[in-house]
């Protein structure tokens, strides 16, 4: 009985530690302290709606992210996966997005001005009513 009760306590506590959208804690925490969080992983987080102004995530992990109404204004993504990713209504001046995988992500209504998207992957992205200026980005043909 003892040792029943030992586990129910531990897969207890584990339950309580984790986050419901499945990034590590302390990822998020260090993310939203700090803006500093290359090489995070932030796979499925919730980060909708956050002021993440200049942070640091390059080589991030954030696919299948939600970013949605997230102020990514002058943030370095350079590398990062975004891959399934929701941004949409983002902000994302001057934001630098250097060969990130942004395939099959959703950036709908996202205001994208001044961006770097110098060799980023966008294939089956949605782009619908995006604003697009000053944003090496090219729309269509070969």
């Amino acid at each position: 009985m003892r040792i029943v009760w030992s586990i129910a306590l531990a897969l207890a506590s584990l339950a309580w530690a984790t986050p419901a959208h499945g990034e590590p804690p302390l990822d998020r925490q260090l993310l939203e302290e700090s803006r500093v969080c290359a090489g995070c992983n932030l796979a499925g987080a919730d980060l909708s709606g956050l002021h993440l102004i200049g942070a640091d995530l390059r080589g991030a992990n954030l696919e299948g992210a939600n970013l949605a109404g997230a102020n990514l204004e002058g943030a370095d993504l350079t590398g990062a996966n975004l891959r399934g990713a929701i941004l949409d209504g983002a902000f994302l001046s001057n934001s630098v997005f250097r060969d990130a995988i942004l395939d099959q992500a959703s950036l709908v209504n996202v205001q994208m001005y001044y961006a770097d998207m110098v060799g980023a992957s966008l294939e089956g992205a949605d782009l619908t009513q995006a604003q697009l200026y000053g944003t090496d980005l090219a729309v269509g043909g070969d």
